[in-house]
């Protein structure tokens, strides 16, 4: 609960334009963007899947790509705790065409992102993550 209140007073900070999936959409439901500094992109899965791609339970997902110092992904479902993958075999950090400005927040389904010049904090809820060049939290 503090954490997410310290998101929503982050984003206030900021001055932040929402953008709540109208950016990096494909037409399957699918959302993509990626931080200023091209370290961290993120892929947002809507219930039910894509053509190509179903997630493990069929509901929303969102899964997070670092590329730097190592190569590191984490996966947030609609419920439970995000999970860090650290042997991922389709690596394919950072090619999105949406830019998530420093300062801005991205909305989609149960989950929210604040992207900072120290990093992506995402939640869903209670549970979410932190993910930097720096280092990576799960909360």
């Amino acid at each position: 609960m503090i954490r997410l209140a310290t998101l929503a007073i982050a984003a206030l900070a900021f001055s932040v334009s929402t953008h709540a999936g109208d950016s990096g959409g494909g037409g399957d439901g699918e959302y993509n963007f990626t931080m200023p500094s091209n370290n961290v992109e993120c892929t947002f899965t809507p219930d039910g899947g894509t053509a190509t791609y179903s997630t493990a339970d069929g509901l929303a997902e969102l899964s997070c790509d670092r590329a730097e110092p190592s190569y590191v992904r984490v996966v947030m479902g609609s419920s439970g705790k995000p999970k860090k993958y650290t042997n991922v075999g389709d690596a394919s950090c950072c090619s999105a065409n949406y830019i998530l400005a420093y300062g801005e927040v991205w909305s989609q389904g149960p989950f929210t992102c604040l992207s900072a010049p120290t990093g992506l904090t995402c939640t869903r809820g209670t549970h979410g993550f932190s993910i930097s060049k720096k280092n990576i939290k799960l909360h």
